[in-house]
């Protein structure tokens, strides 16, 4: 009989662990919460603040690419203001899906504010300013802001630190895919 016990609490240790990573069971306690910074990153594109922010915004657009389309979906759109899931694979065929808001100030910035995820509270900002590159030509420096929160004090500042890295990764992918793409369309 015990071990019938440990094996059900043991299931259910892994299922738990397995909702809270993946974001199907959010948990947002409100107690003991502790909130760390996200970024900053920064990256020089070689195409104007225009065509990067369009790069940016063009996966919530009324037209999702095919290639997107396993990464981003939208729930509801505003004119200035979508909720979409986002789609991060963590190992193997295991995925994290969070739900966020991205309202969009064109062409200065970005917002996202997390709705749904594997930690309560997390705001962040890509930020799009006009470059002038070497020899005359335009450019824009992207850069990414946020902060991320954990309820439960140092327990939760731990699962911070460990989602905080992943999602951090993600954004810095993101911007080189966003490099690539808006200096592409430049020539």
């Amino acid at each position: 009989m015990r071990a019938v016990r440990l094996a059900v609490a043991g299931a259910g240790l892994g299922a738990g662990y397995l909702g809270l990573v993946t974001g199907a069971v959010p948990v947002d306690l409100g107690v003991g919460r502790r909130v760390r910074p996200l970024g900053p990153l920064r990256i020089d594109v070689a195409a104007s603040r225009e065509t990067v922010f369009d790069v940016v915004a063009e996966p919530y657009g009324e037209r999702t690419s095919r290639a997107m389309q396993a990464k981003v979906r939208v729930l509801e759109r505003g004119s200035d203001l979508v909720l979409a899931e986002h789609y991060t694979p963590i190992r193997g065929r295991l995925q994290a899906t969070t739900v966020e808001t991205v309202r969009f100030r064109r062409p200065e910035a970005v917002d996202f504010r997390l709705v749904r995820g594997p930690v309560p509270h997390v705001v962040e900002t890509f930020t799009l300013e006009p470059l002038r590159l070497a020899g005359g030509d335009e450019g824009t420096r992207l850069s990414y802001t946020g902060e991320l929160g954990t309820d439960l004090w140092a327990l939760g500042s731990r699962w911070g630190d460990v989602v905080a890295s992943r999602w951090q990764a993600v954004v810095a992918e993101a911007f080189e895919t966003v490099r690539a793409e808006a200096e592409r369309r430049r020539h």
